[in-house]
């Protein structure tokens, strides 16, 4: 009994133990479920945590920093960060002023330069202060590191964006602080400094006549006052910042440019002549002539307002900058092309009329010599000096020689025959003028200077009547050629024409003259004695023989008939025509270019001619006038002989050109080496 009862109860025991270990394991399922459930939702934040641990860690680490490297590092990091901020402040400034500074500076030109002058002051801050700025930024950065005071790899990301400003500030290739603003502004100033010059720059207008040197010309004002200070103005700044090669580029090209623009009325083309062209001294006269006054105008009313505006414009900047800007705008507007036709003259070939070009572009020269020294005299024109002392030295060089040639040249033609037609040779005729212009007022007083120059370089005195006697010698020259050429013709008749014609022509073209003054009155009447006394024979031994022909014997009686008359008249005029025709046609074309003598001359033919002519034909003309064969012998009338007298011996046109020398005949050779030279003679 006892047994059961204990079976029972050991078997009760049995199923409560299943039910509390159902119950267990139930219970264990549910916060397994619980636990699986709530491990599910705490994945993603372990996740987070995990990613946060870095910087947590960061964050603690300065806690495990040394207690004293914890309290100093913000007194570090306030010094370093103040400049930081000061730079980047003014950085910001900087930009603040990039409307104004992109704006017309035009509008306000002064307000425009305050500003300019503000942006230079900051990039001068920056400039100054962000070296120091990273500097300390580096400082704190390794004061952080040395004391383990901040994660490694915020220092690492520290150290290199302070590597890359270092680099930025020390790159010169690199964008400037700026953004280019600064260039920007002085590329808007360059464009109004040009603006200002351009449109305040106005070519003087000028008359091409040759008579300009004599006008009236009004030199052109400088630019007015506010546009000078305004010029001033933006070259203080450019200046200060490296652009005054710029601005003094822009004000030479433009003032230059006016100038020329001022000149191209005067039409200059000749000035580039070449040497070829201008060995034909009497075709480019003109030229020469035009030249002294357009350079005169040129230097007195065109460069003079230069010279005086670059010194108003850069006076403050220094005079070897001023200068230096004149002396370009000289040379790019012109002065040189005016030297270099000077020395193309003095190139060509010698000829005794470029003497007289040679004195008047050394009258110019001289002229313009004190404005020369003043405008061109400081070490930047020093080329435009070299052209015009080597220009100088050509012209007095070139002049004297020819001179001290001239009676050389006179002496060689002594072996030239003399002119066929029995005018005067140019070599009388060029030279008489000749030498009255060299001792005129004109000439005199610049061929001495030249002398004396000349003979100074040479280190020989010049005596006063040197110049007076070398032309006395020269027209002693030309006389006894006078005499050489007059023996020299194998016709009388044409001789004494020829010295009839000479001498009168000496005589009419002294008289009066500087020339005839120093020769002398009795020089003078010899030579109108000469001219009276050929002009004699000639009219003697030629036209006076002509009226021998119409004589009047065995035709007063009529001693032999009617017939016997009128047979006499047709031989004797047959015989009177025959001599005419015969002298007309070898004197028509000798020549008497002086009008006076050549009416004078051709009315004492008349007066030798035509009486006698007239009276014989009243009287014996009808015997023949009223045969068939009239005009046979009664070939001229009256009027028609006269007429043919009166027009005689007038001149042919010349074609003016250098003076050559000619091949002398053999007549004249007599043994004589032939001594032409490279320069001309005249005949």
């Amino acid at each position: 009994m006892a047994a059961s009862v204990n079976d029972k109860n050991s078997s009760d025991i049995r199923i409560e133990n299943l039910i509390s270990a159902r119950k267990s394991l139930k219970l264990s399922l549910e916060k397994s479920k619980s636990l699986g459930s709530a491990l599910e939702k705490a994945g993603p934040r372990l996740e987070e945590i995990s990613q946060r641990l870095p910087s947590l860690g960061s964050a603690v680490r300065p806690i495990r920093a040394d207690k004293d490297a914890l309290v100093a590092v913000g007194g570090h990091i306030n010094r370093a960060v103040a400049p930081a901020e000061a730079v980047l402040k003014v950085f910001d400034a900087v930009h603040g002023l990039e409307k104004s500074l992109l704006s017309d500076p035009r509008n306000d030109l002064p307000g425009y330069l305050s500003v300019l002058k503000r942006l230079e002051e900051a990039l001068r801050f920056l400039r100054d202060n962000c070296g120091l700025a990273i500097q300390w930024l580096e400082d704190i950065v390794e004061y952080l590191e040395d004391n383990t005071v901040a994660d490694e790899r915020y220092l690492s990301n520290l150290k290199e964006s302070l590597k890359n400003l270092r680099e930025l500030q020390m790159d010169e290739d690199k964008p400037s602080l700026d953004g280019g603003l600064l260039d920007a502004a002085f590329d808007k100033l360059e464009n109004e400094f040009r603006r200002l010059l351009t449109d305040n720059s106005v070519p003087l207008p000028i008359s091409s006549s040759p008579s300009l040197g004599d006008q009236a010309c009004i030199a052109p004002s400088p630019l007015p006052v506010t546009v000078i200070h305004k010029l001033q103005a933006i070259l203080r700044r450019l200046v200060v910042n490296d652009g005054l090669d710029k601005c003094i580029s822009i004000y030479v090209e433009v003032r230059s440019s006016n100038v020329r623009a001022s000149l191209e009325a005067l039409n200059l083309d000749y000035l580039e002549i070449s040497t070829a062209e201008v060995n034909d001294v009497q075709s480019i006269e003109l030229y020469i002539a035009q030249w002294g006054k357009h350079l005169e105008f040129a230097v007195k009313h065109l460069f003079e307002v230069e010279y005086k505006l670059c010194n108003d414009v850069f006076e403050r900047i220094g005079l070897a900058v001023w200068m230096g800007c004149f002396a370009k705008i000289a040379a790019q507007a012109g002065i040189l092309a005016f030297l270099q036709f000077g020395k193309t003259v003095t190139e060509s070939k010698k000829d005794p009329i470029k003497l007289l070009k040679l004195l008047d572009i050394f009258s110019s020269l001289n002229k313009l010599r004190l404005d020369f020294n003043r405008l061109f005299g400081g070490e930047a024109c020093i080329e435009i000096q070299n052209l015009t002392r080597d220009l100088i030295r050509r012209v007095i060089d070139g002049a004297a020689d020819i001179f001290w040639e001239l009676l050389v040249q006179v002496e060689l033609q002594r072996q030239v025959p003399p002119p066929p037609d029995g005018s005067v040779p140019r070599l009388v005729t060029v030279f008489t003028s000749f030498c009255n212009k060299l001792l005129g007022e004109s000439y005199k007083p610049l061929l001495t200077q030249v002398l004396v120059i000349q003979r100074s370089w040479k280190h020989q005195d010049f005596q006063e009547r040197l110049l007076v006697n070398e032309i006395l010698k020269i027209m002693k020259s030309i006389e006894l050629n006078l005499e050489t050429w007059i023996k020299a013709y194998e016709d009388p008749t044409l001789s004494h024409f020829f010295a009839m014609n000479n001498h009168w022509h000496l005589y009419k073209h002294l008289k009066g003259t500087k020339l005839g003054d120093i020769l002398g009155d009795s020089c003078l009447r010899e030579h109108e004695q000469y001219k009276d006394y050929y002009s004699t024979i000639f009219l003697r031994d030629c036209w006076g023989k002509l009226p021998a022909h119409l004589s009047r014997e065995g035709l007063i009686l009529f001693s032999g008939g009617r017939a016997t008359a009128r047979d006499l008249v047709k031989k004797r005029l047959k015989t009177f025509n025959e001599a005419f025709d015969d002298m007309y046609k070898k004197q028509s074309t000798w020549v008497l270019a002086e009008q006076d003598l050549r009416e004078r001359t051709c009315q004492l033919m008349v007066q030798a001619v035509v009486p006698v002519y007239r009276s014989y034909m009243q009287n014996y003309g009808p015997l023949v006038e009223q045969e068939a064969s009239s005009k046979k012998y009664a070939k001229y009338t009256v009027e028609n002989l006269e007429k043919m007298l009166l027009s005689m011996f007038q001149p042919k046109t010349v074609r003016h050109s250098s003076f050559k020398v000619r091949q002398p005949s053999g007549k004249f050779g007599n043994g004589i080496a032939d001594m032409r030279r490279t320069t001309s003679a005249i005949m």
